[in-house]
């Protein structure tokens, strides 16, 4: 049996976020951290009350979570494989890397092994993210629960085939920055018009926030609840025909394609 549940290879935005949503669902002595800036891990552990280690004591847990770039996956999986290789118990490899798949995971961990992939976004920080994931069929469906028990204060999981799961993350993953933009946007205009900056932003957030909440539950159409807002010869049609004149749409949708399509080539 494995010393821990989990075992964090790096501790960065999206590691640390899963290693303090793990800690908030059971014992933290059962989580080890691991950094390739070692005082970036302790610092952690010791706020959450993890243990902290190197890698290869992270590659010992029962979930090794492969929180690093895309880039230094091959190096870093390569440092680890004969810790992996000498394991006599089951383990799981968990990865975020964009563009990898879990074949391509598997290959430079140097086994045919159970992995999970996952693809969370920034907003696990406050425990509303959205994480798609799918599993190959070496991960049992006690593995498979037993992770997102876990995980369940990082937000929300969604099970997705994993050949969608670059095209899924190009709105969930790289989406936020996407609002994010539009959510400064919004202020800076606000500004232009008079606002303090301040007002500006707290007013574009909640805005977006209700706007999010409103059309997230799926009863109407986003284009329907845009036209309930379109009173005739009213300010939002002015607004909006604006936009449509510098091709917003077609702007948002190129941000998506063009994310979609660079996270495939990391993938090779």
């Amino acid at each position: 049996m494995a010393n821990y549940e989990f075992g964090f290879i790096g501790t960065g935005h999206m590691g640390g976020a899963l290693a303090k949503a793990a800690a908030k669902s059971m014992d933290p002595k059962r989580i080890l951290l691991a950094n390739r800036t070692p005082g970036k891990a302790a610092q952690l552990a010791k706020e959450l009350g993890c243990a902290c280690g190197d890698n290869g004591d992270a590659a010992e847990a029962r979930f090794v979570m492969l929180g690093v770039k895309p880039q230094m996956m091959a190096d870093m999986l390569a440092g680890i494989a004969p810790v992996l290789a000498a394991r006599q118990d089951r383990f799981v490899l968990v990865t975020m890397a964009a563009g990898l798949s879990m074949e391509k995971i598997s290959a430079l961990a140097g086994g045919d092994y159970p992995v999970i992939r996952i693809m969370p976004n920034t907003p696990v920080e406050i425990g509303h993210g959205v994480i798609l994931m799918d599993a190959n069929p070496k991960v049992t469906d006690d593995e498979i629960s037993d992770f997102l028990r876990a995980l369940k204060a990082a937000g929300q999981f969604e099970t997705l085939e994993e050949k969608l799961i670059d095209a899924g993350s190009a709105i969930t993953g790289c989406g936020p920055a996407f609002a994010y933009l539009f959510m400064e946007a919004l202020a800076d205009g606000g500004v232009a018009c008079g606002l303090p900056r301040a007002k500006a932003m707290s007013f574009a957030a909640d805005m977006l926030e209700g706007a999010a909440a409103l059309a997230g539950n799926g009863e109407r159409h986003p284009g329907a609840l845009k036209d309930d807002v379109c009173s005739p010869a009213g300010s939002t049609i002015a607004g909006v025909r604006t936009l449509e004149e510098r091709a917003f749409r077609g702007a948002v949708m190129d941000a998506v394609i063009a994310a979609f399509e660079k996270t495939k080539a990391l993938g090779k």
